[in-house]
């Protein structure tokens, strides 16, 4: 299968898996979403919307922010991890969107990717999510890698994957594309131990089963076995293991 047949294929599968697949960081303005965005650096989603109703209650605006106190913000956002720098970003970002924007979030990648705290990850989360504006594809830890385990990029540089993914999907699907590969890496294909017994892209992708570390039956090391000479013409693991 070609390279852009298999990525036909693989978003036809995902949009099926994942209907819903959406930004899950919580926010209701495009102020929210960077913020939300900045303190979600090395932290969960989860973490950060326990994080950020409270910082969006006590800093509404962004004049609100640039004037906040570096002691008090570290505190209130602590448990996101780097919480001083992220304090800083966060006050310095929002000081310069005060004295340029007028306390507005700009619309452009070059004006966004200026900002304290905010690269081409942030800043292609904040112009899909809060603008609809497809500039780029985020590429987080689970678009790189499963970016690579569909063999769309050999690169581990995001700005390099990031390119390769926006010359094979259409740009239509970018946010979207985006999205479906995060539900997918948290809900199936993981870091350690992938689910691929029960993945809805088995027939699609080209690492399909060679993170399964037990073979079960002698039915499904049959099929796992015809699944490395051949993954596209190999039966579903899955379905073996079910006749079991």
């Amino acid at each position: 299968m070609r390279t852009r047949d298999r990525v036909r294929a693989i978003i036809e599968k995902l949009k099926e898996a994942y209907p819903n697949a959406h930004c899950e960081l919580d926010f209701r303005t495009p102020l929210q979403l960077l913020i939300a965005t900045i303190l979600s650096a090395q932290c969960t989603d989860k973490r950060v919307n326990l994080v950020t109703p409270s910082i969006f209650r006590d800093y509404p605006t962004a004049e609100d922010l640039a004037t906040a106190s570096q002691d008090e913000l570290e505190q209130a956002i602590k448990s996101t991890g780097f919480y001083r720098s992220k304090a800083k970003n966060l006050r310095a970002m929002a000081n310069i969107l005060v004295e340029k924007y007028g306390g507005e979030v700009p619309r452009g990648m070059e004006e966004l990717t200026q900002l304290p705290g905010v690269g081409r990850k942030t800043a292609n989360v904040v112009l899909g999510n809060a603008f609809s504006l497809a500039e780029g594809i985020v590429v987080d830890t689970h678009v790189a890698r499963l970016a690579k385990r569909f063999k769309l990029t050999k690169s581990e540089d995001p700005e390099r994957i990031e390119t390769d993914l926006m010359r094979l999907v259409p740009k239509t699907y970018w946010t979207d594309f985006s999205h479906w590969l995060i539900w997918h890496g948290r809900r199936r294909c993981y870091a350690r131990n992938p689910d691929c017994l029960n993945c809805e892209l088995g027939t699609v992708c080209p690492s399909y089963g060679k993170f399964i570390k037990s073979a079960g039956s002698d039915k499904t090391r049959d099929a796992k076995r015809r699944l490395f000479q051949d993954p596209w013409k190999a039966p579903s693991i899955r379905r073996e293991r079910n006749k079991t």
